[in-house]
This record gives structure tokens, C-alpha cells and sequence, in this order.
């Protein structure tokens, strides 16, 4: 259909096995990256990453 616009976000939460604090300071920043990259290299939009020791909150937009 012409002129029409689909916009669709995804929260995602992705937790560590037996919710230990895995994520090390010391490289959760190359983590973050890391899931951008994936998620830019698929084509869709990083609106937000965060976590904790144990757990990583994603927002993001799915183009289409």
C-alpha cells in the first residue's frame, strides 16, 4: 500500500544462566557493542541498551 509506514519495537532481556553476575564491569561496554553490532548488521535500529551484573535490557526497532 502506498505511503504507509509500519513501525514496530522489541524489548528484549537476555539473562545470565542461574542469574549469576557474569557481566563484568570490565567488559560490558565490548558486550554492548558487540549486541549493537548485531543487531546494526541485521539491519534493524538500536533505540537503547542496558544491564546488570546478571541480566541486558535491548530496545529496538525492526525495519522493514
Amino acid at each position: 500500500m502506498a505511503n504507509t509506514y509500519t513501525q514496530i519495537h522489541v524489548q528484549a532481556v537476555f539473562s545470565v544462566q542461574n542469574r549469576l553476575c557474569a557481566i563484568r564491569p570490565e567488559w560490558e561496554n565490548d558486550l554492548y557493542r558487540y549486541i549493537t553490532g548485531i543487531i546494526q548488521n541485521n539491519g534493524h535500529k538500536l533505540l537503547a541498551i542496558n544491564g546488570m551484573p546478571d541480566h541486558v535490557h535491548i530496545l529496538f526497532g525492526l525495519e522493514t
